[in-house]
């Protein structure tokens, strides 16, 4: 949930703020401003959310993920077994981010075994099953967050809007919040999330 709304107004000197916060890490910078041309698919941060739902459901079946066309309220968003499909586009794709980055033996785990997503219905049954602790519980989220959002950006989905909803531009003009997302941007490099160009590495044939 985003903490503080951003005014489509304010927008490009935020992110003229953000960018100039990059300072020389030039890698940091190409990527930042793919997202931020996604800003002319939602000039007033408008869109339809849901209208990009079938990329997703696509990219999942790229990478062999089972989908369910239902609604994660009924269960979970992911369940162990499938990602149910029936939310909005980018939250599917933070889900197949999930996916890629939790390790293989926390993939039969509801959620991922992180806890409830905003979107599942059975939060008790979902933080029952956590095994991670808070610090491993942030970083992957954050880490799905922003793999999420690549994918977006992949998909030609105004993809500013989830990195505005999930915080990536919360204290944008402190040090700390470009530097945050730059060293995201490292960790999926160095897991081999992303490739040399800084877009989300494709299924393996």
């Amino acid at each position: 949930m985003i903490l503080t709304p951003v005014d489509a107004a304010a927008l490009p000197r935020i992110l003229e703020v953000f960018d100039q916060g990059l300072g020389e890490d030039t890698f940091a910078r190409a990527i930042f401003r793919r997202i931020a041309a996604t800003r002319a698919l939602c000039p007033d941060l408008v869109a339809d959310l849901n209208a990009g739902r079938a990329k997703a459901v696509a990219l999942a079946a790229r990478f062999g993920i089972p989908t369910l066309d239902e609604d994660p309220a009924v269960a979970f968003s992911w369940d162990g077994k499938v990602i149910r499909t029936r939310s909005e586009t980018s939250v599917v794709f933070h889900e197949i981010a999930h996916w890629q980055i939790a390790p293989l033996d926390r993939r039969p785990r509801p959620d991922f075994g992180v806890g409830a997503g905003p979107e599942t219905g059975r939060v008790h049954d979902a933080n029952a099953a956590v095994c991670v602790d808070a610090a491993t519980k942030e970083e992957e989220e954050n880490l799905s967050s922003l793999l999420g959002i690549l994918w977006e950006v992949e998909y030609e989905e105004p993809a500013i809007l989830a990195f505005a909803e999930q915080n990536w531009l919360e204290l944008y003009d402190r040090p700390s919040t470009p530097a945050h997302f730059a060293r995201c941007l490292r960790v999926l490099k160095d897991r081999g999330l992303l490739g040399t160009d800084g877009r989300p590495a494709p299924p393996l044939a």
